[in-house]
């Protein structure tokens, strides 16, 4: 219950708050506004799913893809500043990672 409110959460902010998909539409992503309705759809659909229980294998597969997605492009540059840093940025992206994981697991 608490990946599918992360996810759902998501992809209403980048669908109803400007600040956050224009932080997605800027990150160098090819056809960047075709891949920001695909995350949406996907955290939405696959959200509900979790939400719901029903085939959350299924579901976390494209969740995990884009939490990887998520940070490559985005947490992996703050390795510049250091390893502290970039653990910081990153320690709530990894703990959704793993919870998807032990998710696909059970």
């Amino acid at each position: 219950m608490t990946v599918a409110y992360v996810f759902i959460t998501s992809a209403l902010m980048k669908l109803m708050g400007s600040e956050v998909a224009n932080h997605f539409l800027g990150l160098g992503l090819p056809y960047p506004h075709l891949m920001l309705k695909l995350v949406i759809l996907l955290e939405m659909v696959c959200g509900i799913l979790l939400l719901v229980n029903k085939a959350v294998k299924n579901a976390v597969v494209p969740l995990i893809g884009i939490m990887i997605g998520a940070l490559l492009l985005t947490k992996v540059p703050l390795l510049h500043t250091g390893l502290l840093p970039f653990a910081f940025g990153a320690r709530l992206d990894i703990v959704i990672l793993v919870m998807l994981v032990y998710l696909f697991k059970q």
